[in-house]
């Protein structure tokens, strides 16, 4: 028994019903977060912990620090690395938890059923000749990135602290150390449906198959075969959710299937950026030489993800080979048309569109590709565009814009809702504030330096993006030409 174990339980609001560890032992192995030296609170949701129903007075002190750094367990948590697979670049490799482990399960007053995770809490049976550790600047991305997205509506998981080790690991350089507090729907992804067709039988696959529907689509448990909907309904979500990513100008950077929740969240931000000028083929990862992962590849990307999920499930779909192969190709050639309803819809309402016309993709894109052509910001450019009188910039005084202008200004007048009404919708779809990366660099390392308020500052001005809000105008400003492009890293 380690020294995490061995202290007395604590109880912090933590509700746990474990489901999960309740799954066939190949889907997880069951370890204790490895304790680290002087665990110190750098950042506390506290507005989350309110949501959780957590005692957040006392998880924003030492002893909450202690447990969300793994040095003490809180009563109900089971802790257990999960297992999965993955397609990392296009190469399959067997994977797991290598520097994360779910305490377990916490329902809410609501009823909501929540994975709470530690990463960065230490090696596991999967860590191959990792260390198990994370670093400061990496987990504070994290922090900052999905709870940006949390507030720009887009379905992601939750950061509820970050928590400094007061040790060091060594990347490159030697680093300090932290541990993150992950929330998620739950952490079940493609991957995990990758190792259960390579390591267990039918039998297993069902029931992981089973407990998902239960877990996340209960409402196609009243199917008469399950499974087909289960990969239509996956389908729709991602979908979604990176239409929702491109109305943002997000990219993820790294998704891998092992990186791919099948609940629909945006999940491991590791080289995860924002857009500045509009350009499909943004990169920003510095691992991602050809541009696998490129800001226009993320639909094509999501597809072939869910090809390799429906690869998994063809034992469920059919009674023979072929005919599943038939299910399965039949659902994944609706993922084009899905995807376009889901940009569409959203490109309508960010241009203040409220009922559907046939030529109205073709306006999005007439203005994106010259938004391409003139290095125009996407969002600063599309926040303009909700105001009642344009800026003065060379962008907007382009010819080709001005009869852009005329396009959309005689769409407009077709609707039967006022200016002022669609320019609330656009107002409410084209945020003012994004993490600017410029802005993020600059938070994580005078973090590093110990330096929190610009970290502070930072998260302020996230978390009402679809505002005007005079003391936060700098962190919508677009950044200056810079002489080097900007890299991200995964931090691993």
């Amino acid at each position: 028994m380690n020294e995490a174990s061995a202290n007395a339980p604590t109880v912090l609001g933590f509700n746990f019903d474990n489901s999960y560890a309740r799954l066939p032992r190949h889907f997880f192995e069951r370890t204790n977060p490895v304790p680290v030296a002087a665990p110190r609170m750098i950042v506390f949701n506290r507005p989350l912990a309110d949501a959780l129903g957590l005692e957040a007075e006392t998880l924003a002190g030492a002893e909450g620090a202690a447990v969300l750094a793994g040095n003490r367990m809180p009563a109900g948590a089971e802790p257990i690395a999960q297992a999965y697979a993955g397609h990392q670049f296009g190469h399959f490799t067997m994977l797991g938890d290598g520097r994360a482990i779910l305490l377990g399960e916490h329902v809410t007053p609501g009823g909501r059923r929540v994975d709470i995770q530690l990463k960065g809490s230490g090696r596991t049976m999967f860590s191959r000749r990792g260390d198990g550790r994370a670093a400061l600047g990496p987990m504070l991305r994290e922090y900052v990135v999905s709870e940006a997205m949390h507030a720009l509506g887009i379905p992601t998981t939750r950061s509820l602290a970050v928590v400094a080790t007061g040790e060091h690991v060594y990347r490159e350089t030697r680093l300090p150390g932290a541990i993150l507090t992950r929330v998620a729907a739950s952490h079940i992804r493609v991957g995990t449906f990758e190792y259960a067709a390579a390591q267990a039988g039918r039998d297993d696959l069902r029931t992981l198959a089973l407990y998902t529907i239960d877990r996340h689509f209960p409402e196609l448990r009243a199917e008469d075969d399950p499974f087909p909907a289960l990969l239509a309904s996956v389908l729709a979500r991602q979908a979604s959710l990176v239409a929702q990513w491109l109305h943002v100008g997000f990219i993820h950077g790294v998704m891998n299937t092992d990186n791919m929740s099948l609940c629909g969240e945006s999940i491991d931000y590791g080289p995860c950026a924002f857009m500045d000028a509009y350009d499909p083929a943004t990169v920003f990862s510095s691992i991602d030489h050809g541009g696998r992962y490129a800001y226009g590849n993320q639909p094509s990307i999501a597809q072939w993800n869910l090809t390799r999920f429906a690869e998994t499930l063809l034992p469920l779909l059919g009674e023979s080979e072929e005919a599943a192969v038939e299910t399965a190709t039949a659902i994944l050639d609706t993922f084009p048309a899905v995807f376009r309803d889901f940009w569409v819809s959203g490109m309508r309402a960010k241009l203040g569109l409220f009922h559907d016309e046939e030529d109205d993709a073709e306006l999005a894109q007439a203005l994106l590709a010259l938004m391409r052509e003139e290095g125009a910001d996407y969002t600063r450019t599309l926040r303009d565009l909700c105001r009642a009188n344009l800026p003065d910039t060379p962008f907007f005084r382009g010819e080709g814009f001005r009869h852009w202008l005329e396009r959309w200004r005689a769409r407009l007048a077709r609707q039967r809702e006022p200016l002022e009404e669609a320019r609330r919708l656009m107002r409410s779809r084209n945020p003012a504030v994004i993490p600017r990366n410029r802005r993020v660099e600059e938070a994580l390392e005078a973090a590093g330096r110990g330096d929190l308020a610009p970290l502070t500052r930072l998260l302020a001005a996230l978390e009402r993006p679809f505002e005007d809000i005079p003391a936060h105008a700098a962190y919508a400003e677009p950044p200056k030409p810079a002489a080097e492009p900007y890299r991200t890293f995964c931090g691993t």
